[in-house]
């Protein structure tokens, strides 16, 4: 179970929970906390004050105030692994610059779960047969244990083809890292459009979201062999791939979508 999890925006999720502000809340497992303030306390040999925090930016800073050392640190940390603790509570316990290496690339890793700036808008998630909002959650459990808490799914704008033309390609999901934000071609949603399908679009979008794309050559590379092998472990991945190459015929003419 997580030690911290965030609530997202209520205004971007549309959930029915009232908070004193309008931005997201996170929750903190104190005792976590705690004993993460005591092992750094025992490394500094003084009074040390922990504060968990969902910061955008600063992920781990340290600062000396009447004898006190007081600790921000961002909330992946609480769930990071031992050798990563023990990196951070040398770094900001004796200040060991060797350390910070490790802190470094535990974050590049974990940069998915960095809230980010994202304007508000509305979302539509529920289409007339298929609740995206219900797939995201079911594709983050099962595949990610859950840990993706700051992306939205919303139904992409009904369109129809220029000058009455039929399409030759179609983009059924997009990812939006600036906004954290996945987009479904509404043309999915339709009831002969198997639910296994939509989720596969959901999970391969939100690959988007967990894995950057790398340079090579100068040119960005969105599907690497690290994206193009987590991929495959989508359930019915196979089964998809097939679904779709015998009806992309069919959403090409879909109208209105």
């Amino acid at each position: 179970m997580a030690s911290a999890v965030r609530i997202p925006d209520p205004r971007l999720a549309q959930l029915p929970l009232q908070f004193a502000t309008g931005g997201p809340q996170i929750f903190i497992h104190e005792g976590a906390r705690q004993a993460l303030e005591r092992r750094i306390e025992l490394a500094h040999g003084g009074v040390v004050q922990l504060a968990v925090t969902d910061n955008r930016r600063r992920m781990v800073t340290r600062t000396k105030d009447r004898g006190r050392l007081r600790v921000r640190l961002h909330m992946m940390f609480l769930d990071a692994p031992e050798r990563v603790i023990d990196a951070l509570v040398r770094f900001v316990g004796r200040e060991d610059a060797d350390a910070s290496g490790t802190l470094g690339e535990y974050i590049d890793q974990n940069r998915h779960r960095i809230r980010g700036d994202r304007p508000v808008k509305t979302v539509r998630p529920r289409g007339a047969v298929h609740d995206l909002a219900a797939i995201l959650g079911h594709v983050n459990e099962r595949y990610f244990g859950g840990s993706v808490s700051d992306v939205l799914v919303t139904w992409g704008r009904k369109t129809e083809p220029r000058d009455g033309r039929s399409r030759h390609t179609i983009k059924l999901g997009s990812y939006s890292t600036a906004e954290r934000l996945i987009r479904i071609h509404p043309c999915l949603d339709r009831d002969w459009v198997p639910r296994y399908f939509v989720e596969y679009i959901v999970y391969h979008e939100l690959l988007h979201h967990l894995i950057p794309a790398v340079r090579v050559g100068g040119r960005a590379l969105l599907h690497s062999s690290e994206f193009l092998r987590r991929e495959q472990e989508f359930r019915h991945y196979e089964r998809a791939l097939a679904w779709e190459r015998k009806h992309v015929h069919r959403l090409l003419r879909t109208r209105g979508a």
